[in-house]
């Protein structure tokens, strides 16, 4: 873990809420200057803290509107099938998170596709591609709460 000291978390906040802000607004937001800030953002960079900046995209607006939490149960429990499903979902464009859960199910998936048709058509590619135990799906009907912000005020 990294040291990250309240002034690191008032940057990571100010990024995390929008990556395209000028250093000198965090800067000044913070109250730093702007060199000091570009210094402390360099190494949040350099230690991993900061993995990479990107776009949020609307996936109504691109035509992905259907929100799909998949619950997996593994046909096999065995390193062969572990890797075979990891590189699977890790290179089908539709899956945006893969976990390994306790309890009754063994992997979560979450996807974006466009509809229930789109959603066939991945469903039958990821089971052509990995022997599965068993496979539910639920449709998301209201996204309450989606963000991609860390809680730094725990830390």
């Amino acid at each position: 873990m990294v040291n990250i000291d309240e002034i690191d978390q008032k940057i990571l906040t100010e990024l995390q809420r929008d990556t395209d802000l000028p250093v000198e607004t965090i800067g000044e937001r913070v109250g730093l200057s702007r060199n000091a800030c570009w210094r402390r953002i360099k190494a949040l960079q350099s230690t991993g803290v900061i993995r990479k900046r990107v776009a949020l995209l609307d996936p109504d607006k691109i035509g992905l509107g259907l929100s799909v939490i998949m619950q997996i149960k593994a046909a096999h429990h065995n390193a062969a099938w572990l890797e075979k499903f990891a590189r699977t979902t890790r290179a089908l464009p539709e899956v945006q998170g893969v976990y390994r859960m306790t309890g009754d199910l063994d992997y979560l998936i979450r996807a974006r596709v466009a509809d229930m048709a789109d959603y066939d058509r991945f469903y039958q590619t990821l089971i052509a591609r990995v022997p599965m135990g068993d496979v539910s799906a639920s449709f998301v009907m209201e996204e309450i709460k989606e963000t991609t912000e860390l809680p730094l005020n725990r830390i």
